[in-house]
């Protein structure tokens, strides 16, 4: 049942986008096409969950045990930004065009802080290593769902007429803010 809390949690609740504000830069940097939007996703995903057993790892065995906890921080952000090279490296490797659609965006991943946000909430929340991954998973798949649905509605935008002054950014934040508030109807779930 705690497996299941995590997740709606994750998801709906407080989702890490619309509900903790983590991640907003590609929230609104990659959400022009939903292809490219799946795509971010799977790299963010890639990234969170590796992040999140190397750094609970590193905490647990390492930052705690030796008692430097205050290094916590720049730890964690080396981990990821090591994690995001590894990852730019395959993705150029296995799929160029999608390397080529993320663009400047996925070096963003290094400074996108759902990922180290999910990183320390794990240990705050002082999740075990399972808890963790579930953990991680169910954010990555929230931060998935509010990207996806974001493109999906910017790109219908883009069919229809939009006053000037509202178009591009403008409406961008707009459906952003309805976004989160819809998102705010599942408070209370868990």
């Amino acid at each position: 049942m705690n497996y299941v809390i995590i997740i709606i949690g994750a998801i709906f609740v407080n989702n890490i986008v619309l509900s903790k504000f983590l991640g907003v830069c590609p929230f609104m940097g990659v959400s022009n096409k939903v292809s490219t939007s799946v795509g971010m996703t799977g790299a963010v995903t890639f990234v969170m969950v590796l992040a999140t057993i190397v750094t609970w790892l590193l905490q647990r065995y390492v930052l705690d045990p030796f008692d430097i906890g205050f290094m916590q921080t720049v730890t964690f952000i080396l981990v990821i930004a090591a994690l995001v090279q590894m990852v730019e490296i395959i993705l150029k490797k296995i799929s160029p065009p999608l390397y080529q659609a993320l663009g400047v965006f996925l070096p963003l991943i290094t400074t996108n802080c759902a990922v180290l946000g999910v990183a320390l909430l794990t240990v705050q929340n002082e999740f075990n290593l399972i808890e963790g991954v579930v953990f991680s998973i169910a954010n990555a798949i929230g931060f998935g769902l509010a990207l996806i649905i974001f493109a999906g509605i910017r790109e219908q935008l883009d069919l229809v007429v939009v006053p000037k002054g509202m178009r591009g950014i403008p409406i961008a934040l707009v459906v952003a803010g309805l976004l989160a508030m819809a998102f705010m109807g599942f408070t209370g779930i868990v």
